[in-house]
């Protein structure tokens, strides 16, 4: 029929079969993905891709119980079906003794589509390869670089939320991204791997405009450079964390465990702390679906709508991040924090950009008034593993710089941080009153099998105490 494959047609659709079938309710999330992605190796070209899906993926609740079901096609007959089985999944459900469910709160109505100049999926793919040969050409340069990687990503989601309560939202995002990553060797054999990414919520003006090449040599320069650094002692280390840590952090130990699928479960260290001082009072701490420099959530995958939440003001825990099925569990407002990877998953609590609010500390006044101690970033970070029952962390971090009587004294290589989120925070003693936040087109984060862009990040922090793994 004319117009099927238009995602705002399939949910009228959706709307029509759903009120015609007498579901008690259902909602449907249309969804239609374009992905760019451009890789070059040492001058080559490994990879030149685009990939695009679209789908209808459907939830029916009926007395209490939830079932999904999704389907590539947009046509009447195969979104009927789709809300026919989602509605046999519910009854499994019950029959089977499942997890009953409420819905708090009420869906919006509204279209927001993120701003660019010019649409990064026009440009032909031959332009954006030019750009990532040149970009990895002018790293390979650089004396000691014996491996380079540069990457270029572009994404165009439009997702159309439609629930049968009265909700309707159109979300239209496209997000751009480069990254460049070089292995340097010392003189006497020994290797390190450093990165930079940049990706912005834009269009091809972003990364045609960039200084990308310069970013890539100083990416090559400092690989090398590392390669030939000590690494510290082991031991317990003032710190200064820049954003990009702070924000790793935040998320993976804090952010988690502040969701409230998990805290339902028992599974998190922050269950039954609602009203408590988790940190210092100069520390604030929220999720944001709008950040400018984030990723771009106005509305969740239930229609909700997606401001700043406080998770953490002053230091006290205010509230847990919900969708509608936890707000109704725990007794809380819905934040707008269910969300899905794509149409063919079920809605879990998820992070939209976690970041910790900005101080009145600047940079080098932090350095200045730091005798000894190390300054911690993530470039050529390895990841970690945390723990959010028992608010425990491992990171291996990226270049680190050595500070010895308040001033930079040159570069170690990267180390591990561990440690108890909770006594992190608390340790924490400055805040700086920069702020940045950054997303990536290129990965995001992992729950139960799915991934979905976030951001995340903070000001530079200042933490005492902190457990370093190193030499």
């Amino acid at each position: 029929m004319p117009g099927a494959l238009d995602p705002a047609s399939a949910a009228d659709l959706f709307l029509e079969e759903a009120g015609r079938l007498g579901v008690e309710y259902a909602d449907a999330r249309v969804e239609v993905y374009r992905y760019r992605l451009v890789v070059v190796e040492n001058g080559v070209v490994k990879e030149s891709s685009y990939t695009t899906t679209t789908g209808i993926g459907v939830r029916v609740v009926e007395a209490g119980y939830q079932g999904y079901a999704s389907t590539t096609s947009l046509e009447r007959e195969a979104i009927r079906a789709a809300i026919e089985e989602a509605r046999r999944n519910a009854r499994a459900v019950a029959s089977a003794g499942g997890v009953r469910v409420e819905l708090a709160g009420r869906p919006a109505r509204g279209r927001e589509a993120s701003s660019y100049k010019v649409d990064p999926l026009s440009v032909d793919a031959s332009e954006v390869v030019e750009l990532a040969l040149a970009v990895n050409k002018a790293a390979s340069q650089v004396e000691g670089a014996v491996n380079t990687i540069t990457r270029i990503g572009i994404q165009h989601d439009r997702r159309v939320v439609a629930t049968t309560d009265g909700g309707l939202v159109d979300v239209d995002v496209r997000l751009v991204g480069i990254s460049h990553a070089t292995t340097g060797k010392a003189p006497g054999g020994g290797l390190e791997m450093v990165y930079d990414s940049k990706s912005m919520v834009a269009g091809w003006e972003f990364l045609s405009q960039g200084d990308w090449e310069s970013m890539a040599v100083e990416v090559s320069k400092l690989a090398v450079e590392a390669s030939r650094a000590p690494v510290p002692e082991a031991g317990r280390y003032t710190v200064i964390l820049e954003p990009e840590v702070v924000g790793l952090l935040l998320h993976e130990a804090f952010g988690h465990a502040s969701e409230g699928d998990i805290v339902a479960s028992g599974a998190s260290v922050l269950r039954g702390r609602l009203g408590e001082r988790v940190a210092p009072e100069y520390v604030t701490i929220v999720d944001d679906g709008r950040h400018p420099q984030g990723y771009y959530v106005p509305f969740d995958d239930e229609a909700s709508p997606k401001g700043e939440t406080i998770v953490v003001d002053r230091g006290v825990l205010k509230t847990h991040l919900t969708g509608r099925v936890e707000a109704a569990e725990l007794g809380l407002p819905v934040t707008g924090n269910a969300r899905v990877q794509s149409y063919r998953h079920p809605h879990l609590v998820r992070q939209t950009n976690f970041y910790m609010k900005p101080g009145d500390w600047g940079l080098e006044e932090m350095i200045s008034d730091t005798r000894e101690g190390l300054l911690i970033t993530v470039k050529g970070a390895r990841g970690g593993q945390t723990d959010p029952g028992q608010g425990t962390f491992t990171f291996n971090m990226g270049v680190t710089y050595r500070i010895e009587g308040g001033e930079i004294r040159g570069v170690a290589r990267g180390v591990s941080i561990t440690g108890r989120i909770l006594e992190v925070l608390n340790n924490i003693d400055a805040v700086g009153r920069d702020l940045r936040v950054s997303t990536s087109v290129f990965g995001g984060c992992g729950k139960s099998g799915q991934l979905v862009r976030v951001g995340d990040g903070g000001p530079h922090v200042r933490v005492r105490g902190l457990l370093i793994g190193g030499r």
